[in-house]
């Protein structure tokens, strides 16, 4: 039976980077249905609410068991005024559960909304547009990406903020060509998926990213996080 609002558990792992998950969408088919693409896959649900209230309790219950989730999967918009409750929802819960990854899905680009969940602690997060679940093999990538600390931008949700007039001077240092790279890093691509995605070669790739690391001020001592940093950077300039 798929997973509601109610926890299940599943049999031994049959993936090495199983996570445990939350999802909260107050659409009972979708619900159910991401559940369906997480747990075929190896991925635990551990719990499927409906509203952002459920979700807050759900995410504190767990973590009090001593179980808690590894990543929550939020919707945008959910009851009781379906404006920003899960969005909300989601910023607590990374100020109240800081090792908490959690990825939101919209059905349009909220640029209110990705910017304040970027804001802060940038790791461990994602904002997709329901859109890209279609993607099965992408989305669940993504999933994990988040779980394990990493980033998933939807690339119209990069493109967009990338593309705000007032956010120019930041960018004025960097090539076409290393807005594209920056673009993609965001999205959270691998350099080699960069590569492949501009029919460049690797070392290329990695020359665009130092200049960019270079232009936008952040040392080596950020380690590998520079890759959100670099994005972030724009973000709150």
């Amino acid at each position: 039976m798929l997973v509601s609002t109610n926890r299940v558990k599943r049999g031994p792992s049959i993936v090495a980077d199983r996570v445990r998950v939350v999802i909260a969408e107050d659409s009972v088919l979708l619900r159910e249905g991401l559940t369906r693409l997480l747990t075929d896959r190896g991925h635990d649900v551990v719990a499927g609410v409906g509203d952002a209230e459920a979700l807050i309790k759900s995410v504190r219950e767990l973590a009090d068991e001593g179980a808690p989730p590894d990543v929550v999967v939020a919707d945008v918009r959910m009851p009781p005024t379906h404006t920003d409750e899960g969005v909300r929802a989601a910023v607590r819960l990374r100020r109240d559960h800081p090792g908490l990854a959690v990825l939101v899905l919209s059905q349009y680009v909220e640029e209110q909304y990705a910017t304040e969940l970027l804001a802060g602690n940038s790791r461990g997060v994602g904002y997709l547009l329901k859109d890209r679940v279609a993607e099965v093999r992408e989305f669940v990538d993504a999933v994990v990406r988040v779980a394990q600390g990493g980033t998933a931008l939807d690339p119209e949700v990069v493109a967009q903020l990338l593309g705000r007039s007032r956010k120019q001077d930041v960018l004025a240092g960097l090539t076409p060509r290393e807005r594209e790279v920056l673009g993609l890093m965001a999205e959270g691509r691998t350099n080699s998926a960069i590569a492949r995605q501009l029919v460049v070669s690797d070392g290329a790739v990695e020359k665009h990213v130092s200049n960019i690391f270079l232009k936008l001020g952040l040392s080596p001592s950020d380690g590998d996080h520079r890759r959100v940093l670099a994005v972030l950077t724009y973000l709150n300039s």
